[in-house]
């Protein structure tokens, strides 16, 4: 992947951001239109409620028919309510994850493939363990990108009461991926709706998204896009280029920006840290 190719994308995904932030603008007085829910019970009326606010949004008649087609997702709930991740030690969530063996494996990509890795740093500033250590850490690097409905995980927790306000621009978000052709109602990710090899919410997805192959799309579940589009996001999130990512250092704070639990965020600092080491 050359810097120059890397550049280019960088400005799609720019103008991808200015259009997911018009859509958010745009349903901003609305927002909470649509009543929320605790039960499966009334999830059809609310699709019907926020089809309405999604197409005032801007959403086109693909988004809204995956909209009317998505499923109240009860395992999202049932993963939703028992997070465990926030529970855990440091010392008991690195074996959880197998943190022994993301390095192993994350050393061994890495040397298999050092100008891809390079010329990311290059363009971002992101060293490669840590986009390594996300990958790993997110998909087993691909392994398993999930098995939920992408639309319909994120409308569960967009209709859910607990959350609306944080989900509903990436439901959003999912549907105009829809509409761009990127994903489908069908395509599938992890249980709240993140998608592809470092599991992307959709309105996150949207906005930074980088088609770093140059095909002419950007796909989270090709690998060169997802590395490219993690970077991207760090970058976005004020990753400062050439500064320490370990607890108290400068970039620790954008690793924060990537997950809500401490001890994911040790994680991939010390796993970050063991791949280029």
């Amino acid at each position: 992947m050359s810097v120059r190719r890397v550049a280019q994308s960088f400005a799609q995904s720019f103008a991808k951001s200015l259009a997911l932030s018009l859509v958010t603008v745009a349903v901003a007085p609305a927002a909470y239109a649509a009543n929320c829910g605790n039960a499966a019970a009334g999830f059809d009326a609310w699709k019907r409620e926020f089809a309405a606010e999604a197409q005032r949004a801007g959403v086109r008649q693909p988004g809204l028919d995956a909209l009317a087609q998505a499923r109240y997702a009860s395992s999202t709930i049932s993963a939703d309510r028992n997070q465990k991740s926030f529970k855990y030690s440091l010392p008991k969530f690195m074996q959880v994850r197998g943190a022994d063996t993301i390095v192993a494996q994350g050393r061994k990509r890495k040397a298999a493939s050092p100008s891809f890795y390079q010329a990311l740093e290059r363009q971002y500033g992101v060293p490669a363990g840590v986009i390594i250590a996300i990958h790993g850490m997110e998909t087993a690097f691909g392994g398993f990108m999930g098995d939920t409905s992408v639309v319909s995980a994120i409308t569960t927790l967009t209709y859910d009461c607990r959350r609306s306000a944080f989900f509903q621009p990436h439901a959003l978000g999912a549907l105009v991926l829809v509409d761009q052709g990127a994903i489908t109602g069908a395509t599938q990710g992890a249980k709240h709706g993140e998608l592809g090899h470092t599991q992307f919410l959709p309105g996150n997805a949207l906005r930074y998204g980088v088609d770093a192959n140059g095909d002419g799309r950007v796909d989270f579940y090709n690998q060169t896009d997802a590395l490219a589009s993690t970077a991207n996001y760090l970058r976005a999130k004020g990753w400062q280029p050439g500064q320490g990512y370990q607890e108290g250092q400068p970039n620790f704070a954008v690793i924060k920006e990537w997950n809500a639990a401490t001890v994911y965020q040790q994680a991939i600092a010390i796993m970050g840290a063991r791949i280029d080491g």
